[in-house]
């Protein structure tokens, strides 16, 4: 699924420094939220039940942060369908609330073509007001393109 070590680089291989357009999510209304719990089984009152979240001291019900990070891979896939990401982590910084939206961005922090073709990203996810709400690193390696793999 990789490309083997020491495989040339594509043309195209990116530099660090190099920018990952912007794509906007949302607003993550209150049935989203709920169809989300049922699937990903996190039903925890704090982010269905207006109610529970003023209880912790929320203006609202705060959107999933594991549903807000899955919009980091449908950027990176926009960007470049030749990647797969093999880590990601996150800090989340300020909760998004339900109806309200997130713009992805990133950036290459390190484009390395030894002894694999491996990026990692910095990616960032903001909200209302251009609010940093999550802060991520996301490394990616080339997929092997080859025909006969």
């Amino acid at each position: 699924m990789i490309a083997a070590e020491g495989s040339p680089a594509p043309l195209d291989w990116p530099n660090a420094g190099e920018a990952i357009g912007g794509q906007d999510f949302g607003p993550f209304e209150r049935e989203t939220l709920v169809r989300y719990a049922l699937v990903s089984g996190d039903d925890n009152p704090l982010h269905l039940d207006p109610e529970a979240a003023k209880a912790a001291g929320l203006a609202g019900p705060p959107v999933h942060g594991m549903l807000m990070l899955s919009c980091f891979e449908p950027l990176i896939m926009g960007w470049r369908r030749d990647l797969f990401i093999t880590r990601l982590s996150a800090k989340f910084l300020r909760p998004l609330l339900a109806g309200e939206g997130i713009r992805v961005l990133g950036r290459v922090l390190r484009s390395q073509k030894v002894p694999k073709l491996e990026l990692v990203l910095r990616l960032t996810a903001r909200g209302p007001n251009d609010d940093l709400v999550i802060l991520a690193e996301a490394t990616v390696l080339l997929k092997n393109t080859s025909p006969l793999s």
